[in-house]
């Protein structure tokens, strides 16, 4: 694994938890030498993780829409920042760049973004790993809302498992390192290969 994307907030939270635990798995990365590639932001829990990253000597990707970017959001300290034109193309980009997903806590935004990365995983477009750092006990509804699929039989045990989920870095990247894909039906003229 040389590079993760990181989906989180821009905001700090209603914790010092959150920017504390997302300091802790910027730390982690840096020590296994693995890239952050991230939404490019200085403030909030995007800002934790990646000066976390940049103090430990680690390297950090931003990829920021150029109308975020002139809203000077941008942090002045990453190895390199690209600049897209749109959300779309920097949800690309990142996807381009990692070889692996992680979602911290954030809102809307960064449940869109990883959900949608998650989706491709089931539909076979990526075998990367995607996973939930359960900062705080965040994602717990989020986890049960899983369950629930599964158990509702809308998300398959087998594709219900790709979520990779921990509450220390350790763990989770441990857990990307191990991650085998499951096998996705693919169909090409209605024909499964």
């Amino acid at each position: 694994m040389k590079s993760i994307a990181v989906f989180c907030g821009s905001s700090v939270g209603a914790s010092n938890m959150y920017i504390e635990n997302a300091k802790g798995f910027g730390k982690e990365l840096a020590k296994r030498d693995i890239t952050l590639v991230y939404g490019g932001a200085s403030v909030g829990v995007m800002g934790a993780v990646a000066d976390a990253v940049l103090d430990e000597g680690g390297q950090v990707i931003g990829i920021m829409p150029s109308f975020l970017e002139q809203r000077e959001i941008s942090h002045k300290r990453l190895s390199e920042l690209i600049v897209v034109d749109s959300m779309h193309e920097r949800k690309a980009k990142m996807a381009e760049l990692a070889d692996g997903f992680v979602a911290l806590p954030g809102g809307p935004g960064t449940l869109e973004e990883f959900f949608e990365i998650f989706t491709w995983a089931q539909l076979g477009l990526h075998q990367k790993p995607c996973g939930l750092l359960n900062i705080n006990h965040y994602f717990d509804p989020l986890v049960e809302l899983f369950n629930h699929m599964t158990k509702e039989q809308f998300l398959h045990e087998k594709y219900r498992s790709m979520a990779l989920i921990d509450i220390e870095p350790s763990r989770l990247l441990e857990k990307f390192d191990s991650f085998e894909p499951p096998t996705i039906k693919t169909y090409i003229n209605e024909k499964q290969i």
